[in-house]
């Protein structure tokens, strides 16, 4: 009994852990993340991250933090600008899309 509820209670946790995002839906939504990313994720400015290839899960946490104004410091401020008006669909698309470039 202890083993189904504990199961239950993991499936009932699995829709807030992550949403499969659309990598062609997030290259459509990439134009802003492009004048500093780069086109093909990669960064032409050094103070700026490469994105391509990136964990999506880490790339969803990364935008989620910076929405909620959780990271700070460098360029913090200009991410939390642009991630503010994302929703959960489009920060999962764009995950998406930069973790499936190479």
């Amino acid at each position: 009994m202890k083993k189904v509820l504990l199961g239950l209670s993991l499936l009932a946790c699995l829709p807030g852990l992550a949403q499969a995002g659309d990598a062609e839906a997030g290259k459509a939504k990439s134009a802003t993340c492009v004048a500093c990313h780069g086109e093909a994720g990669i960064a032409s400015v050094p103070v700026y991250p490469n994105l391509a290839g990136q964990n999506e899960a880490y790339l969803v946490s990364s935008l989620k933090a910076y929405k909620n104004k959780e990271r700070t410091g460098g360029m913090a401020a200009v991410m939390q600008a642009n991630a503010a008006a994302l929703s959960d669909e489009d920060i999962a698309d764009l995950a998406a899309y930069y973790a499936s470039l190479k």
